[in-house]
């Protein structure tokens, strides 16, 4: 009788040892993963954006290989189905939007979370229809990652309900020079148009987002001030006159301005000189009303080279005399890189900026 209590004992012995070596490599793995998990959710917007560049330096030939195939597809099947303008006014907008900043999202998870309906380049056209217009969306950009994750997060399903055929084109200016939004907006209209036959472009800050998807992201008669309800302002105009913010313009009311001045380096004065451009070609500015206005800005502190320039504001006041030979006509600039991303392509380039 002892002798069978004894082995039982082992046997429970050996098999609770077992158990217990076993439960202990089952934590050893789980906790490296999950360390795997935490640092690779840490990483930051230059990482994924310098892996995003290794990887299409990689695989180039095989995405354009892809992106033609892809083109025949889609055109052969566009030839199998005549298909009917988009509505006017979309079906699916919702309105007035809750719009917050404080929910941390890395470009992974913006990916996955709207990414899923674009092409390579933040690229977008409605399946089921022709879109009302071909939209080039172009934001002037320098060290704002943070401020572009949700940009993309807010504004990609709200394009995509305005049924626009549409390209977000994120212009960055190269080094660490003083910055030029107006000539980075410019540059933006060019390169653009080097990739599809838009009609219409939307200028926007990239710390603006709009809290009513019915403020639609296209051109309209009249150069299109959108932005005219910030929560930075009270929801109202700071003055009649401004221009700021996010705008849009068809082809022809751009050229007709000469575009924007190349020469406000540092910030303040080129949207009232824009504004003044409009005035002197004889064409008024449209506006949504100041619900559908509405939008939320980013806060943020003031941008390293990117002070307010005492020299712009004396600027304006000659803008009838400048506006000819200070555009798009006279526009310089070098392309450094062009990196394309599901939710936006990345343009880089030196703008010739002036030294400190």
């Amino acid at each position: 009788m002892l002798k069978k209590l004894f082995k039982l004992l082992m046997f429970f012995t050996v098999f609770t040892v077992a158990c217990y070596a076993v439960l202990l490599l089952f934590v050893k793995t789980h906790k490296e993963h999950a360390i795997d998990e935490l640092t690779a959710g840490t990483e930051t917007f230059d990482e994924q954006l310098a892996a995003l560049i290794k990887n299409q330096t990689a695989a180039g030939d095989q995405k354009k290989s892809a992106a033609r195939d892809t083109g025949s597809s889609n055109q052969q099947a566009a030839s199998n189905k005549t298909l009917e303008p988009c509505p006017v006014n979309p079906p699916e907008l919702v309105g007035p939007l809750l719009v917050e900043f404080k929910t941390e999202r890395s470009l992974d998870e913006v990916r996955n979370l709207v990414g899923s309906d674009l092409q390579l380049g933040g690229r977008y056209k409605p399946p089921n229809c022709i879109a009302q217009q071909k939209v080039a969306i172009i934001i002037p950009f320098r060290n704002r990652n943070d401020h572009l994750k949700h940009w993309l997060y807010y504004l990609h399903p709200i394009l995509l309900r305005q049924q626009l055929d549409y390209g977000v084109y994120v212009i960055n200016q190269d080094g660490d020079g003083t910055f030029n939004r107006a000539k980075l907006m410019n540059v933006g209209y060019a390169e653009a148009l080097k990739e599809y036959d838009y009609e219409c472009f939307v200028f926007s800050d990239v710390d603006l987002v709009p809290m009513d998807d019915r403020n639609l992201y296209r051109c309209f008669d009249s150069p299109r001030h959108l932005a005219v309800a910030m929560d930075k302002f009270g929801f109202q105009l700071p003055y009649n006159n401004y221009f700021g913010g996010v705008s849009s313009m068809t082809k022809e009311q751009f050229l007709k301005i000469n575009g924007f001045p190349n020469t406000y380096w540092g910030w303040g004065g080129e949207d009232d000189d824009i504004y003044n451009r409009i005035f002197f070609r004889k064409m008024s500015v449209s506006r949504p009303d100041f619900q559908t206005g509405k939008y939320k800005m980013i806060k943020h502190e003031r941008d390293v080279h990117n002070e307010p320039n005492p020299v712009n504001p004396d600027k304006i006041r000659h803008t009838s005399h400048t506006m000819d030979s200070d555009g798009f006509n006279k526009l310089t600039y070098n392309v450094k890189q062009i990196v394309k991303d599901v939710l936006f392509t990345l343009i880089t380039v030196d703008i010739n900026d002036p030294p400190s």
